[in-house]
């Protein structure tokens, strides 16, 4: 449902087209009449109030003492006014202070009737926990971090973010969560197992193993870290495959190497790897197996190669870093394929499992003294188990159902396998796996109210966390208090300085800039012969850190546009021409303007994400700008649009010649006209984010304009351009975090509220409100911090329409 109501709102918006709103009259003088409806009557009425109105959108009548009666059709018009989308450009437009003025004056009309009228819309009453939720929330209930990929299913996105369309709980989905349940309790507890498990894990088959890998020893090269949790103690099996060729052969295997597993960074296992005498590679790796023993519990297991000395032969093939096939990349050195995990083995497997894992500390909080003390500290445990869960305070229904799993499997089990019993039954109880929201009884229908203290904690912790909360929101919330906006500020800095709040970042910031698609990213190899899958994640990580750092310093989130520094490691400075950076660890790197780097336009994620596989594209990157900087996406092409025709353009022709048919035709030019000058000024990054002076042989033309007419050239000045509007994209950045916040689609509605946040925003917050500010950047305005107290505090994070 929500997802048909987004998709409906870019059409509604969208079709309200700057191409055409054509007004009648000539020349540039000001109006001399400054209300709104001069406004209007100038620039809007002709096109708009006419029998056919242009675009079928029909300006209702000015009258701002009742403007409130057609809000969704004014806040249209505030979107438009407010990207300098209308009037077209080839008419006459307002000036600066025309625009702002008139702006101003049917904002507040629309601001009073929302604070006097709010309307916070609807979230869904269930909402099931998505896959990341489910992660967090099993590594914050149980103290035990878990493979979600392999045990739960991707969830679809709807707007941009996949905590939206979590309304269903379908009987596959939920067979797959009753899994996951049973899996996760087996290895929290480490009950003995009736068969020793194995696990495969396997590397990305275009991944570079000739350098080191962050968090192994100096002095290997290759391989993989793996975090594991063993669920008890005992003997394992690793086993170790070598990469091979189509012809089964081990690439790279031209000399003598040694082969190393560590567990926890000591050694356990050592190897010989070398060239076979006789040609036949099958038996390389057969030998590469140990028995080593591990303590239950949580371990960084790796296998990695020892490093030679630098040979001629790889200084021979710079300046490509890519090796990781026989053909275009071929190996220098053999590299692991997968990392095969078996056991226990030995007798442990049998014995009492230790307790000292984390996840046992966690769950197994009382200890019975004998027979007759089982139930009562099964019910000790069982219950601060539920309230965790649960988010809310337990009632003696709630264990019920778990007492009678425990009793069942305590007949023919132990105490800690009835305890195993319960803990499945709790993992896919609906009130751990769902997100309930109840109207208050009795309420009327379409009624306005605010929500629990119990919901609100709920609300708070899924969007900083994307996880459960912990035991001071719940007791605030249980004490009726955390609604307060005191104690409801305090909460949230306190949650965004927790490392919890990471979330932000490898969550929310991931699916708003489109990182989850760098995965999925696999450029042409001819034409771009070292990208590699550690380039790919060495993109990922440098936009995530840079992220990281205005979140962390409390910067003004401009900043993420106009930064003179970035993290950089030796494989992704080496890709940037960037010298003197050296090693697999990240660093903040203060940055010369000559390297052409900086904000999140000139970063290696966001140019790769939005080219093509084979050449850049400035329809996708200024669609990328207009949706996610600017918050004016264009309207999605209608359904009647021709095919453009590929084969009447010439290849040889620079990109900007090559899409100027997009703009001769007139289907295509309304929304071209904007999205391609945009996208013009990236131009100077190619399709991995290198940058370019020429194309073909030709200069690199990068000058495009912005909305309203504004021309620039480049991307340094495209940047200066958006640093003049910083209220534009802290605007959309609300917007998107809002949207996460809430778990719904956002409508005219929820306009006033993000205005609210901005404006408030732009205020600044009180000097060291936020723990590690630096007060840097454009100073105290449009901090990050205070965009997201905004949030906590608005309308629609706080109340409720009832059904």
């Amino acid at each position: 449902m929500w997802n048909k109501i987004f998709i409906n709102l870019q059409n509604l918006f969208g079709a309200f087209c700057c191409s055409c709103l054509v007004v009648a009259g000539t020349g540039t003088a000001k109006a001399q009449d400054k209300s709104l409806e001069a406004f209007i009557s100038r620039y809007c009425i002709e096109c708009h109030q006419s029998e056919k109105p242009s675009s079928g959108f029909a300006l209702p009548a000015v009258d701002l003492k009742e403007i409130s009666s057609n809000s969704e059709s004014w806040e249209r018009v505030v979107r438009k006014l407010a990207a300098r989308q209308m009037p077209p450009e080839d008419s006459e437009r307002p000036s600066e202070t025309d625009y702002e003025h008139s702006l101003k004056q049917l904002t507040e009309a629309l601001d009073r009737h929302a604070v006097e009228h709010p309307q916070p819309g609807r979230t869904a009453s269930l909402r099931r926990m998505n896959r990341t939720e489910y992660r967090n929330a099993i590594r914050d209930l149980l103290a035990l971090e878990v493979d979600v990929e392999q045990l739960l299913p991707p969830d679809e996105s709807s707007g941009g973010f996949d905590n939206v369309t979590v309304t269903d709980l379908s009987p596959t989905l939920l067979n797959r969560y009753i899994t996951a349940a049973q899996k996760i309790s087996r290895l929290a507890i480490g009950t003995p197992l009736p068969a020793p498990l194995g696990d495969t894990i396997r590397l990305p088959a275009d991944q570079t193993q000739e350098e080191h890998v962050a968090g192994l020893p100096i002095g290997t090269r290759g391989g993989a870290l793996i975090p594991y949790t063993f669920p008890q103690s005992g003997e394992y099996e690793i086993q170790i495959r070598l990469a091979r060729d189509r012809n089964e052969e081990v690439e790279g295997l031209r000399e003598r190497h040694e082969l190393q597993v560590l567990l926890d960074r000591e050694l356990k296992a050592e190897f010989e790897v070398k060239p076979p005498q006789d040609g036949n590679h099958s038996i390389v790796d057969s030998h590469l197996v140990a028995r080593i023993q591990v303590t239950a519990g949580p371990h960084k297991l790796g296998a990695t190669f020892v490093k030679k000395p630098e040979a001629l032969l790889e200084t021979k093939r710079e300046p490509y870093a890519a090796h990781f096939n026989m053909h275009r990349h071929p190996r220098l050195s053999p590299a692991i394929y997968q990392v095969s995990i078996a056991g226990p083995f030995a007798k442990e497997q049998t014995a009492t499992p230790e307790n000292d894992t984390p996840s046992r500390k966690r769950i197994l909080t009382a200890q019975p003294t004998g027979p007759a003390d089982e139930a009562r500290c099964a019910q000790q445990i069982l219950s601060q188990l539920l309230r965790r869960a649960y988010r809310r305070p337990v009632q003696a229904d709630d264990l019920i159902q778990p007492m009678k799993f425990y009793a069942a499997a305590r007949q023919s089990g132990s105490f800690e396998a009835g305890i195993e019993a319960a803990l499945s039954a709790i993992l896919v109880n609906p009130n751990f796996l769902l997100r309930i929201e109840r109207d208050p009884p009795q309420i009327a229908s379409k009624s306005v109210y605010p929500i629990s203290d119990i919901e609100l904690a709920s609300r708070l912790s899924f969007f900083l966390w994307s996880s459960l909360p912990d035991d001071e929101l719940v007791e605030l919330a249980e004490r009726g208090t955390l609604h307060e906006p005191r104690v409801l500020e305090a909460q949230t800095r306190r949650m965004l300085a927790d490392p919890r709040s990471s979330n932000l970042i490898d969550n929310f910031a991931s699916q708003w800039l489109y990182l989850r698609n760098l995965d999925s990213i696999t450029p042409d190899l001819r034409q771009f012969p070292d990208f590699d899958n550690n380039l790919r994640q060495a993109f990922r990580r440098e936009t995530e850190l840079f992220v990281e750092s205005v979140l962390r310093e409390d910067r003004s989130v401009t900043d993420l546009l106009e930064a003179d520094y970035t993290f950089l490691n030796e494989r992704l400075a080496k890709h940037y021409d960037i010298p003197h950076i050296y090693g697999s660890r990240f660093r903040r790197v203060q940055l010369d303007p000559s390297s052409h780097r900086g904000g999140l336009l000139r970063q290696g994620s966001i140019l790769t994400v939005t080219s093509y596989a084979t050449r850049t594209s400035p329809v996708i990157r200024g669609h990328w700008i207009l949706k996610n900087i600017i918050g004016a996406p264009p309207a999605p092409p209608p359904p009647d649009v021709p095919a453009l025709k590929d084969n009447t353009v010439s290849a040889s022709l620079p990109i900007k010649e090559r899409l100027a048919e997009h703009r001769a035709q007139a289907a295509c030019a309304s929304c071209h006209n904007l999205m391609d000058p945009i996208g013009f000024a990236l131009e100077n990054y190619d399709a991995v984010g290198r940058w370019r002076d020429t194309e073909l042989g030709q200069p690199i033309d990068a000058s495009g304009q912005m909305l309203g007419g504004i021309e620039f050239d480049g991307v340094m000045e495209l940047e200066q351009t958006l640093a003049k509007r910083p209220d534009l994209f802290a605007s959309t950045l609300s917007e998107r975090l809002l949207m996460f916040a809430i778990g719904r689609s956002l409508t005219h509605e929820d306009a006033p509220a993000v205005r609210k946040i901005v404006a408030d925003a732009k205020l600044g917050a009180d000097a060291g409100s936020h723990p590690g500010a630096t007060h840097q950047g454009h100073g105290e305005e449009y901090r990050f911090s205070s965009l997201i107290v905004g949030i906590t505090q608005s309308t629609p994070f706080l109340m409720r329409t009832s059904e």
